[in-house]
């Protein structure tokens, strides 16, 4: 790896820590008139001036729905699964290294031990392949595309024939579905999937 990949990717650390234990009301988001107290976009207020886009990109959009998304997420390993889609998602959209998913958890005082699979693999037929078929998620998240926050929590999701893992985060395996009512696909682990 170049000096200049690892440089990279300790910036993209640096400002995602630094965003993601920033209280909402101290971002230049929330000085703006774009987001409310508790992260979520403002939707009568354009992102239309360079101050506004500087203040709310792709990537604050990313890392504010990470932060709600960890707040809301329920304790146990539920909320294991629910980072790990996250964090494959940041990972996927900025080219992250597992070493600085790595440091971002150790930031986060997460585990990655804590990272184990999970019983509930009685979907998953052949080839680590999920059974086709109508699906609930157990937690909010966000889909792919825009990294918008806009699948709930008991939403459905749609997985198609063989579906196989499109990655992993620390041996949780990761894979794509799709929102039902969107039509959008999002990353979910199988511990965030249930009938």
């Amino acid at each position: 790896m170049s000096i200049l990949s690892r440089a990279g990717d300790l910036i993209y650390t640096f400002r995602f820590l630094k965003l993601l234990v920033t209280p909402f009301e101290k971002t230049n988001a929330f000085k703006l008139g774009v987001i409310d107290k508790n992260g979520k976009k403002i939707k009568d207020v354009l992102v239309d001036t360079p101050e506004k886009m500087a203040a709310y990109n792709s990537f604050h959009r990313l890392v504010f729905n990470i932060k709600k998304l960890m707040a809301k997420a329920p304790g146990g390993s539920s909320k294991l699964a629910s980072y790990a889609a996250a964090l494959f998602l940041l990972k996927e959209n900025f080219n992250m290294t597992d070493k600085s998913l790595k440091q971002i958890c150790e930031k986060l005082d997460i585990d990655t031990l804590d990272f184990l699979k999970e019983e509930s693999e009685w979907f998953i037929i052949e080839d680590k392949k999920i059974s086709p078929g109508l699906y609930r998620v157990k937690n909010d998240g966000m889909i792919i595309k825009n990294c918008n926050d806009i699948v709930r929590s008991k939403d459905r999701v749609v997985v198609r024939e063989n579906n196989k893992p499109v990655g992993e985060v620390f041996g949780l395996d990761i894979y794509k579905v799709i929102h039902a009512s969107t039509n959008q696909e999002m990353y979910v682990t199988t511990s965030e999937l249930y009938k």
